[in-house]
């Protein structure tokens, strides 16, 4: 009987994940959350799960930040005092790939390590994945301009850009204030990110995210903005708070498709069709685009690209012969991609195989190239208090990564990996060897003599207390030993670690909408051409100024290596 309530709920996790698959996650980052409260809230912004009008509202930062020489001064200091060390490294950077893992902490990636170990059944912890057996480690530092904590916004800017900035800006300076278009539209406010550096030596571009092509990740190589939510023209309305003229307000999407260097780049893989498409025009996942101004910017990309070849599923994309097509957008989802736990593997590519698509592209160039390739759900995962999700995604991420490697030479490929922020996920207690990390410690308890999880968030849905407010036992809901439900470990690993959503929300120990950023260090990790300069502790913002350095490109200090 225990095996067939077991099945049952298999059975229905399963169909659950089916349904999910045709649903479009919501946005999980909101404006209030970031910038403050706002004045109203539409309906449509409340659909999201953090107001992004909460978040920089009432913050400020040094006034000798606004400036963007600071931040090159800065980058230049951190950067002499790494070449005053012995600089054996000859080799110039023909090509540079820069891995982000949005919301990847170092927990995170420990935690993922161990999943990993723990999947081929082994204890876990002496795993390892495939960027932390790279040579050479740093930390970065992840604060904004006018934040302890950044958004995903300010920190592209800094890692792109070579700037930091205000919580929610892209590709301006700290000048522009919240929700001030004709600041962020002045050109004395913006600055260049390494894609348009690479574009200005000739080199191609790109981008991929299993986010969407405007999220505020892979927006930091192209757009300039006062708020990362202005992704399309009907956004500006939605967020402006009636600041804002999305006539003079040019929103993301279209920076993408009609400015340098979006408009430019040689290949976009990710999802959000929606910003890009009008609300009178169903896109190819049975949804109504989001423009309301009667747009249609794929068709003005491939008016200015007739070389160029849309995707919108996995096959499209894997049966494109990139050496006979310019350009390539790929657009998998009306918004975000699904969790990879979730996706219809016949509708949507993995971000390993977007990345493998992305380096045919721009390979093609005989002067090389700049990729930016994001697994941007990690951050989602932990959002939601789901480490199931988010270590999923950081394996998924590992492999893009390993792909990389793979189809590259290391002799003349600059591979950086890092994180835009953290998530405050623990690994607690004293867990004994091989402790399944999404299980409970069965080697700890509270003061109340009560196992905890291995895994805690500090912020985030689910508390388990009882009525007096004291911890619950957890054995019922998260038991790798004794089963779930009476179920044995079989189908525990089926429904939390195949079909998350049936599966365990993890603790937290404050209550919130949804689990929140954290503001520690993130790892660096580099091979490559001068890949020895990313050690150490360096700001965010030195990133990208590093790369420009090994690939010889951009304004900054030229090596000797670049006349060779």
């Amino acid at each position: 009987m225990k095996t067939f309530t077991c099945l049952i709920l298999v059975l229905s996790a399963l169909v659950a994940s089916s349904l999910a698959a045709s649903i479009d996650m919501p946005e999980i980052h909101t404006q209030s959350q970031l910038i403050g409260a706002s004045v109203s809230i539409s309906k449509t912004r409340e659909a999201n799960l953090i107001d992004p009008n909460a978040m920089g509202k009432g913050k400020t930062g040094p006034e000798e930040e606004k400036n963007a020489q600071f931040w090159y001064d800065l980058a230049n200091e951190e950067l002499a005092k790494r070449l005053e060390q012995p600089q054996l490294d000859k080799r110039r950077a023909k090509n540079v790939i820069m891995f982000l893992g949005d919301g990847m902490s170092l927990s995170t990636v420990a935690a993922a390590r161990i999943h990993k170990g723990q999947l081929k059944g082994n204890p876990g912890e002496e795993d390892s994945l495939s960027f932390e057996r790279f040579p050479y480690t740093g930390l970065s530092r992840t604060y904004c301009s006018n934040a302890q904590v950044p958004d995903s916004a300010c920190t592209a800017t800094a890692y792109l850009c070579g700037v930091k900035t205000n919580i929610v800006a892209l590709g301006v300076t700290a000048a522009v204030n919240f929700n001030n278009c004709s600041q962020s539209e002045d050109p004395a406010n913006q600055v260049k990110s390494i894609a348009g550096w690479a574009q200005e030596a000739g080199k191609a571009s790109g981008i991929v995210t299993t986010t969407t092509l405007t999220h505020a990740s892979p927006s930091g190589a192209y757009a300039h903005t006062t708020n990362r939510f202005f992704e399309s023209d009907t956004d500006i309305t939605t967020y402006g708070e009636g600041q804002n003229d999305p006539a003079t307000c040019t929103d993301i999407a279209t920076q993408l498709i009609t400015q340098a260097p979006g408009k430019n780049f040689d290949v976009m893989l990710g999802g959000g069709i929606g910003k890009f498409l009008p609300n009178t025009i169903t896109d190819p996942f049975n949804k109504k685009g989001e423009r309301s101004d009667g747009v249609n910017l794929l068709s003005r990309w491939q008016g200015q690209h007739p070389g160029g070849v849309l995707a919108y599923n996995r096959n499209q994309l894997l049966s494109v012969n990139a050496s006979k097509i310019t350009n390539l957008i790929g657009t998998f989802r009306s918004g975000v991609m699904n969790f990879h736990k979730m996706a219809d593997a016949t509708e949507e590519p993995t971000l390993t195989e977007m990345t493998r698509k992305a380096i045919e592209m721009v390979s093609k160039n005989k002067n090389g190239y700049f990729l930016f390739v994001e697994g941007g759900l990690i951050d989602y995962g932990n959002h939601y208090n789901s480490p199931a999700y988010s270590l999923d995604e950081t394996l998924e991420f590992e492999k893009a990564v390993a792909e990389g490697l793979r189809l590259t030479d290391p002799e003349e490929t600059l591979i950086v990996v890092t994180s835009d922020h953290a998530h405050p996920l623990t690994i607690a207690g004293y867990p004994g060897r091989g402790t399944p990390i999404l299980g409970l410690n069965q080697d700890d308890t509270d003061v109340n003599g009560v196992k905890y999880a291995t895994l805690n968030y500090a912020v985030g849905l689910e508390q388990y207390l009882d009525a007096q407010g004291q911890r619950i036992d957890l054995t019922d809901k998260i038991n790798e030993e004794g089963g779930f439900g009476g179920c044995t470990f079989d189908f525990i690993y089926l429904l939390i670690l195949i079909v998350l959503p049936a599966g365990f929300i993890h603790p937290s120990y404050i209550h919130g909408n949804i689990g929140v950023h954290a503001g520690e260090d993130v790892g660096v990790f580099a091979t490559g051409p001068q890949a020895h300069l990313f050690s150490g502790v360096l700001q965010q913002s030195t990133i990208p100024h590093l790369m420009a350095y090994a690939a010889c490109i951009g304004d900054g200090p030229v090596g000797s290596f670049c006349n060779q």
